[in-house]
Parts: C-alpha cells; structure tokens; sequence
C-alpha cells in the first residue's frame, strides 16, 4: 500500500486540497443547525419577518459556499487519484516487461491483466473517495459532537456514547470484510482466464461441439465468484443497518429526554431541532463512510495484489557486455539444460554443439523434443539451469540484454502480430528502417505478393486476423530481417508455407550475407541442405550431423524423412 501511496507525491497540492476542501464544506455543514436553531427560537417564536429573510439568506449563502468547496474538492480529488494510477499503471505495465519468461509462466497472463486493469481502477476509486471523505466523514462524526456541546452538555453526553459503539461496530466489520475482498478478486481472475481461453480459442471450442462444457466449466468459476461476493456483501451490508438502528436509537433517548426539559424551560424548541440534525448529519456521514470503508477495503486489496507484481523481480540480470569476440563461434552451447520453474523435470538436458560464422544450424524433432526450449536459451528469454550458452565466445549472462537482443533476429513459432500497418509491424524489429529496408525484407521473407496486393499501409487487425497463416508467418520472418542481424533464428516458423515457397524463403535467406541461421523445423525439407542438423528426442540430442549421414545412422531422422518424402509423393 505504500507503494500506491507513494504516487500521490506527484500531485501533492490536489491531494492536500481535496481533503481541505471537503472539510471546509462539512465546517459549513455544521453550522446549518445552529441557524435553523437562531430562526426558530427568535425568529419564528418572535414572528421577526426580517430575521427570518436575513437567516434564510445566510443558509443559501452557506449552500452556495457549499457547493462551490465541493465541486472544487471533487476536480483535485479526481486529478490526484487519476494521475496517481496513470502513473502506477505505467510503472506496472514497464516493471511487467522487465520479468523475464519464467516468471511471467508462474504469475500468469490473466492475473497481469486483472491487475493491470480492475485492480488499478478500484485503487483508482479508492483514492479518490479517501480524499473526499477520510478527513470529512470523521470531520462531520466528531463536528457534529463537539457543536452539540455547544447547545447542551447533558444531551451531548448521548452523542459521547454513540460515537465509539459506531466505531466498534465498522472495525469489526472491516477487520472481517479485508481479507475476504482479496479471495474475491482471485475470483476475478479465474473468470478473465476463462473468457480470454474461450475467446482466443473459439475455433477450436466449435470446431469440437464444447460449447457446453465450457459453459460448464464457466459456470462453476462465476457461481464460485457469486458466492464469494454474497458472503462479503451480506457482511459489509450489515453496516447501514446497523448504524442506522445505533443512530436512530440515539435519536430517541435525544427526544424522550430532551421533551421534558422542553416544557420546563430548560431547553428551546430549536436546541432540539438543532441536536437531532447533528444527529442526522452523523447518519448520513456514517452512510457516507460504510460506502468509503467498502470501496478502501477493495482498493486496499487490489494495492497488495498490484504490490505482489512489484515484488516479483527478475531472475534473469543483464550483464555490461556490449561486444563479441569476432573470432569465436557464433553460438556454443556446453551441456546446456532447462528446466522450467512449473516443471519437475528438465524440458533440455546435456545440450551442446557449435555453430561457426555464417553457417546453418538445423534442429529437428517430434512435437515436445525440445526445439523451441533450445532456441529460447540463446536470447536468454530463459537462463540454463545447467551448463553455459555462449555467443561471440561471450557467455549470454555476462551481455547487456539490449545488446545481446538486438543481434539476433528471432521468429517465434506463434506468429504474433499487433493492429496497426504492415510498415508498424515491420518496424517493430528495427524502428527507423526505411520503406526501401521494410520491401527488401518483406521480398526475402516471401511476401512480396503482399507488398505488390496491400501495400505497407494496409492495416492489420488485432493478432492478424484478416491474413492467413503463412502471410503472418512471412510478415513475421521480414520483420526479423529488417534488423538485419548477425544469428537469425527461425523457430518452426514455415509452418503454414507450402514446400516451394519454404524452399524460395531459405534459398533467399542463404543469399543475403554472412549471417548464422538457426532453423528448427518438423519438416527434414525445411534443415536438410544445414551444415550440421541436431535430432532431439525427449529434450536430448540423439544424433548430429548433416542430411546424408543422419539417413544412414539415426533411425529417428530416418523415420522422419520417409514419412514426409512419402506425403509429398502422394
């Protein structure tokens, strides 16, 4: 919470202008009853027209006073707690890109959302109603008792009493409610999974007829949520009730005392009148506060989930490396292992070989032999939890991130692409390339026809909805070449490509200059013409060599080839 706190230095005039105001207005508040007292007591009893005028004037006067602290209150309170989690949501949203892959795996995607989203809102909400009633609810509450004094101390003596029953009863309630509003925004989380699974794979959910499990499964996480919420609603429900039967009961001693004392002189008509709007204005504060004390228990709640994120640092530090040895191999890698922070046993084990200068390094294997967990450990979106990965003779752990990054042009096996022109997208690996830069990359990556049909303005849609697989496939290798880097590493990124246009695509690669490619593949079509091929098996190398060698002495590479060479021939 200190961190959220911490925002608010930003805006220090809005947030001590806010609470000052609101109680310059609630100080206005309290002097309402003592008027309607005066007018009642010498006004009315007196028929004293004139009195009457001058008083009601006064009343509009303070109204208007009133209202003008309030609106200005309200502007600083909404400057304040808006930039505040501007700010907080940008160091948010930066701090969650410097985590590295594992720790993004552990936390997860739905929980980074809910907190970048939700959680800052109810923050947001939680600030702005602190600084609007923190100071002026308890203002008004302990106000209202001192201004009773000042009518009557033998009646004052209810409000004494009253005051801390009502404390004790919203401690209580907030002690109860706290920790129960944290479960309930876990419950969030679970339904935003949920939803963005079902609205990312929706294909598949019809393709499949599941529609009704997953109406199930959502179902059963939003009845969860429901139930969760009822439980703390009915608790923090209990606030108004009861603090209105505190206040009321109060009122009644108020009037069956004070109706005596009326008759024999002791008090006026409008000292009493006047304790009961006191009264009254402590019920509508305490109203005010159960409201207050709801959206703060949330917004507390939501400030530990934001702060847990900031807690979480990550494992992988960069190094001050900022150049390679231009001697040395490309990429070596020296018993390199993997084990993901979820797993129990390594993705990768005993993982070495060397790739030279301008060669081509192929990787094959069945769906989860460990491709894409090699590939991963060389930008270092993974640290090795065995062994040592080097580049430029340099071991990754010792270069600056940026630099080492900045050298190596990826291509995932997802093609991801973002809303925005196809000359956005493409600059996205290199942010000042030229239309000349984005148009030779995008010819060898294959997708001139794309260039020549759409152009670089066209505009793609959220995740690239309106193209095909292969043209994201090919948007995503041209924006890798765009760097022009010094390792290209394509990660089973031909997928979608038919057999021609792949061959035209590595064909156009090998031609571009002296770059160290890396092409993990399922298709031997796709490494057979490597300088040196890796097979994996179950996160090892079972065999390395080239294309010929590996037809004759693995039987899994063999395996592999016969059943596509016989594909292609059907």
């Amino acid at each position: 919470m200190k961190r959220v706190l911490s925002y608010l230095s930003h805006y220090k005039k809005d947030t001590v202008l806010a609470p000052l105001l609101k109680m310059a207005e609630a100080l206005l508040e309290l002097l309402v009853p003592l008027v309607m007292a005066a007018i009642i007591d010498r006004g009315i009893a007196n028929a004293d027209t004139p009195y009457i005028i001058k008083m009601s004037l006064l009343l509009v006067l303070i109204g208007i006073l009133g209202l003008v602290m309030a609106v200005a209150a309200q502007y600083f309170a909404a400057r304040s707690s808006v930039g505040a989690s501007t700010k907080l949501r940008y160091d948010l949203f930066s701090h969650i890109n410097t985590l590295s892959y594992s720790e993004l795996d552990s936390i997860g995607d739905s929980t980074l959302k809910t907190r970048m989203t939700n959680d800052v809102n109810q923050v947001q909400n939680g600030i702005n109603l602190t600084l609007r009633l923190l100071l002026r609810s308890p203002f008004v509450v302990f106000g209202a008792m001192i201004m009773a004094f000042t009518v009557d101390v033998r009646a004052s003596l209810i409000f004494v009493a009253t005051i801390p029953l009502l404390a004790l009863t919203v401690g209580i309630i907030i002690a109860i409610t706290l920790p129960m509003y944290k479960h309930v925004q876990g419950g969030v989380d679970k339904i935003f999974m949920h939803t963005e699974e079902n609205l990312s794979g929706v294909r598949v959910i019809r393709a499949f007829c599941k529609e009704g499990d997953e109406l199930s499964d959502f179902s059963q996480s939003n009845g969860e949520l429901v139930r969760r919420q009822r439980r703390v609603g009915a608790i923090s429900s209990l606030i108004n009730p009861m603090t209105y039967v505190i206040v009321n009961l109060s009122v009644v001693v108020i009037l069956n005392q004070s109706g005596g004392r009326v008759y024999s002189g002791d008090l006026t008509q409008g000292e009493v009148i006047a304790l009961y709007n006191y009264m009254s204005q402590i019920l509508v504060e305490l109203i005010k506060l159960a409201n207050l004390i709801i959206t703060v228990t949330k917004a507390i709640a939501c400030a530990h989930r934001i702060d847990g994120v900031f807690g979480v640092s990550s494992s992988i530090k960069s190094g001050n490396v900022t150049s390679g040895d231009g001697d040395a191999p490309a990429i070596e890698m020296r018993s390199a292992s993997l084990k993901y922070a979820t797993a129990s046993e390594p993705s990768v084990q005993k993982i070495s070989f060397t790739l030279g200068r301008g060669q081509t390094l192929g990787i094959i294997g069945g769906t989860g032999s460990g491709k894409s967990s090699v590939i991963n450990l060389i930008p270092r979106f993974y640290d090795a939890s065995e062994g040592e990965v080097y580049v430029d003779g340099v071991n990754v752990k010792d270069y600056d991130l940026s630099y080492l990054r900045s050298i190596i042009g990826i291509v995932p096996q997802k093609a991801a692409l973002f809303s925005g022109t196809v000359r956005d997208n493409i600059r996205k690996g290199k942010s000042d390339a030229t239309d000349a830069e984005i148009e030779s990359a995008m010819r060898v990556a294959q997708a001139g026809d794309i260039l020549d049909s759409k152009g670089l303005d066209f505009v793609i849609e959220e995740g690239g909805k309106n193209l095909s697989g292969g043209q994201k496939q090919r948007l995503t290798i041209a924006r890798a070449l765009v760097r022009n880097p010094k390792i290209l590493i394509l990660d089973d990124s031909s997928s979608a490509l038919d057999f021609a246009t792949d061959a035209r695509l590595r064909s156009a690669i090998s031609e571009i200059g002296d770059k160290s490619v890396i092409i993990a593949s399922q298709r031997t079509s796709a490494v057979q013409n490597a300088d040196v091929i890796l097979v994996m098996h179950d996160g090892r190398i079972v065999a390395v060599g080239e294309h010929s060698e590996l037809l004759r002495s693995c039987e899994i590479y063999r395996e592999i080839y016969e059943s596509q060479f016989r594909r292609e021939e059907l």
